[in-house]
């Protein structure tokens, strides 16, 4: 299952599979303020990644405030960088205006370091309990804002787990107006 569209030069892609398994130049990863991997993702970042990767984010001064993000080497995954995103926890005030905080602090970061293709997951849905209808239609409009402006990037994908993920990702992506920049 892949969903594409295009807006101005750039492609928004969704699609169902594994963030930390992509070719691609970074992903994001829904990281905690003191940068530590912990379970889910992190585990996975850090079993297939290596130990470089949090040795580096250990350097790095700790904590980072909800909606900012930092970035890392990927140690031995595919992915190049990864993009440490901090963002808003399970009922927290604010949740939308945090979460498209996060968003926009990951696409600068993304913008910063030149990064052409990148990669989300479906941020904060598991852990911290980002409801899905929530996360699928700030996260879109986020990228959509983002893409609509001047921008390096190439492409996005939003990369979700499985089918409960896929169909309100879905749904919102249905709702993103073809846009051809030429």
């Amino acid at each position: 299952m892949t969903e594409e569209k295009r807006i101005n030069q750039s492609t928004l892609r969704l699609i169902k599979d594994d963030v930390t398994d992509i070719d691609i130049d970074a992903f994001v990863f829904y990281a905690q303020p003191n940068l530590a991997l912990g379970a889910g993702f992190g585990t996975a970042i850090s079993t297939r990644g290596g130990a470089s990767i949090q040795k580096e984010l250990d350097e790095i001064a700790s904590p980072i405030a909800t909606g900012d993000a930092v970035v890392s080497s990927a140690g031995k995954l595919k992915a190049k960088y990864i993009i440490h995103a901090v963002g808003p926890r399970f009922q927290e005030e604010d949740t939308e205006d945090k979460l498209r905080t996060t968003m926009r602090s990951a696409l600068k970061r993304a913008e910063e370091n030149g990064f052409e293709r990148i990669a989300f997951p479906a941020m904060g849905v598991g852990f911290y309990g980002i409801p899905l209808d929530l996360c699928a239609r700030v996260m879109i409009e986020a990228i959509k804002d983002h893409l609509e402006g001047e921008t390096g990037i190439k492409e996005v994908i939003i990369c979700v787990l499985d089918s409960r993920e896929y169909k309100p990702f879905q749904s919102q992506f249905a709702k993103v107006e073809y846009e051809d920049g030429n």
